[in-house]
């Protein structure tokens, strides 16, 4: 079932004021020159390292390691941007590369 232009653009101005709202919060919450409570502090710190871990886990939870490929194309996709991260320290090139390695992976060498 197509949807239509005006349903559309609803849900694309919906996307976009929620997207606002979430990046707003932080400035209407904590004013400058407000002293941010020590919680959302420690939340600050702690989050990061815990979504990529996340992520990390979410990425090779289909790996199969009795069947090929036995999870080599994530494994070394995932090494290589452990790798260039530790080196390089930019997220960019670290996730880009890792990914164009894995859909090179998937789609060329392990077929």
């Amino acid at each position: 079932m197509p949807v239509s232009f005006s349903r559309s653009v609803i849900i694309i101005v919906l996307v976009a004021a929620v997207t606002f709202a979430t990046r707003l919060a932080p400035f209407a919450l904590f004013p400058s020159g407000k002293k941010v409570p020590k919680a959302v502090k420690a939340l600050g710190k702690m989050l990061p390292p815990a979504v990529i871990g996340m992520l990390v886990i979410y990425c090779l939870k289909g790996i199969t390691p009795l069947s090929y490929p036995y999870g080599l194309p994530e494994i070394i996709s995932a090494a290589v941007v452990a790798a260039l991260h530790i080196f390089k320290r930019n997220n960019l090139l670290s996730i880009g590369t890792g990914t164009v390695l894995y859909m090179i992976l998937v789609q060329y060498v392990f077929v």
